[in-house]
């Protein structure tokens, strides 16, 4: 109760100087509410290129992730040593530097164009960045699995390989998930920080301009950002929830219960002998 009370007079001051301010003036508003000029020519081709590079990172960083995260836990060191020297060097760069040295790469080493640079950079950035973070989600979501799993498997003759790709990897997925989730919400955050110095023109950078044309709009346009982020990342943490129950539902077992008759039909017959319900 006392910090529900501190929120609400929280948000009356932020309201009351908001207002006090001028800021909540419905010209300010009004672009976004009457007309599309502001969702066709700012914020949905911010959101395109917010998306395209997200989605980029996501499908590569996933599999680098899970094929790093899998060779540090190889039992010949010349595959575990090297990937976790991978994994540790990247993981500790702040993702900000790794974009910034891939723009530098990419504008002295290759021919990409100078408007395609600041998406290769941010997509480069983000798939060093999270696919070593990723490989520690999933070395640390197979060894969490217990022992036996992998004890029962070798003992039926299964290879290493095979019980990586039937036993462990299929168990382990259900309890990465929620922080892999968490780890693609972040990657959909940071290509922001491709628009704040790259210039990459993603949703975030698409504010700054829009609120400039709008006559300094800036508490609104912001605004306005922010609660498409929220949606996006809510859409993408919702759908992985109901993933995750779907999944843990079909790992269930299903088999029929069997009564006592059933039980004492298959102990006969295992023993060769008679049912005890036979009268014999």
């Amino acid at each position: 109760m006392v910090f529900l009370l501190a929120l609400a007079a929280l948000l009356w001051w932020v309201f009351g100087t908001l207002n006090d301010k001028g800021q909540l003036e419905w010209a300010l508003w009004k672009p976004f509410f009457t007309g599309t000029e502001a969702w066709t020519t700012y914020i949905w081709p911010g959101l395109q290129n917010t998306l395209k590079a997200a989605v980029l990172a996501v499908i590569i960083a996933l599999p680098l992730g899970a094929v790093l995260g899998i060779a540090r836990l190889s039992d010949h060191a010349w595959v575990r040593v090297p990937a976790g020297i991978v994994v540790e060097f990247f993981r500790a760069i702040p993702v900000l530097v790794l974009m910034i040295f891939g723009l530098a790469l990419f504008a002295e080493y290759t021919d990409v164009s100078s408007d395609d640079r600041p998406l290769y950079a941010v997509v480069t950035g983000l798939v060093l960045y999270n696919a070593s973070v990723l490989a520690e989600i999933v070395r640390a979501g197979i060894l969490s699995l217990p022992k036996g799993q992998s004890e029962a498997a070798m003992a039926i003759g299964l290879r290493k390989n095979q019980l990586m790709r039937l036993v462990l990897l299929p168990q382990a997925v259900t309890a990465m998930l929620p922080a892999i989730v968490s780890q693609l919400v972040v990657i959909v955050k940071d290509t922001a920080l491709g628009g704040a110095v790259l210039t990459f023109p993603e949703l975030l950078a698409s504010a700054n301009t829009m609120s400039g044309y709008y006559g300094a709009n800036v508490i609104a346009s912001f605004t306005v950002v922010a609660v498409l982020f929220i949606a996006l990342n809510f859409a993408l943490t919702s759908f992985a929830s109901w993933l995750e129950a779907r999944l843990r539902r079909s790992k269930r077992g299903t088999g029929a219960v069997l009564g006592v008759e059933d039980v004492d039909d298959i102990n006969a017959a295992e023993v060769g002998g008679p049912h005890k319900n036979d009268g014999v």
